[in-house]
């Protein structure tokens, strides 16, 4: 039987429907900082589905594209700060850039709503089937297309729901896939309320479900994570900086901890400025951790104008000789932050802050090994791509026991920004059961154990060293193994196979359709 066409849509009610969903949007992201409220996007997209399901393809396009946006929207606007504020844009044209990025994003959003409503079935199941593969190739583009911008994914928001037992196995992908797939079933509850019945059968067995224990414990080491505090409009103020290095300074010599982390650019500055602003700062430092009882990860810019610019961590320890320190360099750029895309230097022009094009580091760089641990640092939005963390498991004898990630969101303000990215840092610890130490400027300071569980932490936007513990851990989660491998091709390839049988079925309804 072929699928039903929807019909014609009465006059307003196009302007009611786009008000509604662009409501749900916004709603969706309240989950994003606040774990608590998880049900929510899934009755969000269950509006949408709902939707989708009894529309035209190009208004199904139209609806994912207005509620992406708002969902979006929603969840980045603190971008206008980093502009505006720090940026000095006119704020019109800050507001314009952030609302052009997300309705950029969106059509990714627009497209697969529009194949939904193409090929729906009558099925609940293959009618839940096809939304959640097109769900699932929209934010797979949203991740991997032109460098990616996977902030705000589905599946973060479900970090402290029963769905966050499918981190090892699938990854936020999958779990944004499956959130998908359990919200297309909500949708066809009052048609078919064996659907509805089973999408709550699903979550509960996932809640009632012991969670896997993939990794085994390891040693447990003091830390000391350095949360900054500096303002961004005062970071590279020559009148403040001074005294921002003594503190540093000051903070890394009192600190108590086994393993010392300080924020992306807790130094400010290149060698050679530093050298000329403080004389003897840097081999201080060197030399203060040039001893076997401690050792620190600092985030610092490296290079120069010959050789270019690196956004960098210096591992500081002991070493044997003249070994030159552990380094790691940031891998996944920031697009008009560290590198300029193609045809927007125009753009990037109009704002005053010090941009340019940095060096990309290797993408499975090594670890930092110290005491029997295997530290892997990644550097501010990197922790968002958990597809190229899985590279450093591709070796289970080198893999890392716990992971570092240093940050400095002080553009974007006191913001949701802030716990927002905690949570992504959670859903990372979940994927691969590793710990993960967070050291950063403004917050959120914090250690997360192996199973995404805040530990301990400072408050945001205070000064201050946080004292803690953390168990490194060995083994390897199922996703780690596969992604490792992979990367995230294999979502691309379910979700076009799942398209292409449903087109298939479609046309072959279509077909028998016919008198």
């Amino acid at each position: 039987m072929a699928p039903a066409q929807p019909k014609p849509p009465r006059r307003g009610a196009l302007a009611v429907e786009c008000g509604l969903l662009a409501l749900a949007g916004v709603l969706q992201t309240l989950a994003f900082h606040r774990t608590e409220a998880w049900l929510l996007p899934l009755l969000a997209t269950a509006l949408l589905a709902w939707r989708v399901q009894h529309a035209s393809p190009r208004r199904a396009a139209l609806l994912g594209l207005v509620f992406g946006t708002a969902w979006l929207a929603s969840s980045v606007w603190w971008l206008f700060i980093s502009m505006h504020r720090y940026g000095h844009l006119p704020a019109w044209l800050a507001a314009l850039a952030v609302f052009a990025l997300c309705a950029a994003l969106s059509l990714y959003l627009a497209a697969a709503m529009a194949l939904a409503a193409r090929w729906r079935s009558q099925q609940p199941i293959a009618q839940a089937t096809l939304f959640a593969a097109s769900w699932l190739l929209a934010e797979w583009a949203r991740t991997a297309l032109f460098t990616g911008f996977p902030w705000a994914g589905s599946g973060y928001a479900q970090v402290d729901s029963p769905l966050a037992a499918l981190a090892p196995w699938l990854g936020v992908l999958g779990i944004g896939a499956a959130a998908a797939w359990l919200s297309a079933l909500l949708a066809q509850s009052r048609r078919h309320p064996m659907a509805g019945a089973l999408a709550i059968v699903v979550l509960v067995a996932l809640a009632l479900l012991p969670r896997n224990e993939f990794s085994q414990p390891g040693r447990t080491l003091g830390v000391s994570l350095v949360q900054t505090n500096v303002a961004q409009d005062e970071k590279f103020a020559a009148e403040r900086l001074p005294e921002t290095l003594q503190w540093l300074a000051g903070a890394l010599d009192a600190a108590r901890g086994e393993l010392i982390v300080a924020p992306e650019t807790a130094v400010p500055l290149l060698p050679d400025q530093l050298q000329e602003l403080t004389p003897g700062y840097w081999p201080t430092l060197v030399a203060r951790f040039d001893r076997a009882d401690q050792a620190a990860l600092i985030g610092v810019p490296l290079g120069d104008y010959a050789r270019g610019y690196s956004n960098s961590v210096v591992g500081l320890t002991a070493r044997a000789g003249e070994a030159p320190p552990y380094r790691y360099d940031k891998v996944h750029l920031v697009p008009f932050g560290e590198f300029i895309p193609t045809g927007f230097r125009w753009f990037t022009e109009l704002m005053n802050i010090p941009l340019g094009d940095f060096m990309r580091g290797p993408r499975n760089a090594p670890s930092f090994a110290f005491r029997g641990e295997r530290i892997a640092p990644n550097i501010c939005y990197e922790d968002l791509f958990g597809d190229e963390l899985a590279l450093r498991f591709a070796e289970p004898a080198t893999a890392p026991t716990m992971f570092a990630n240093i940050s400095n969101i002080g553009w974007f303000g006191d913001t949701i920004a802030v716990a927002q990215h905690l949570n992504i840092s959670r859903l990372r610890s979940l994927e691969f059961q590793r710990p993960m130490l967070r050291a950063t400027n403004t917050g959120a300071t914090a250690v997360i154990d192996h199973q995404g569980h805040v530990t301990a932490s400072l408050p945001p936007f205070t000064r201050g060293v946080l004292e803690a513990s953390v168990q490194g851990r060995t083994g390897i989660t199922p996703y780690a193994w596969w992604a490792a491998r992979s990367g995230d091709w294999p979502w691309l390839v379910l979700g076009i196979g799942v398209l292409a049988f449903s087109a298939a079925r479609s046309a072959r309804a279509a077909r028998d359709a016919r008198p």
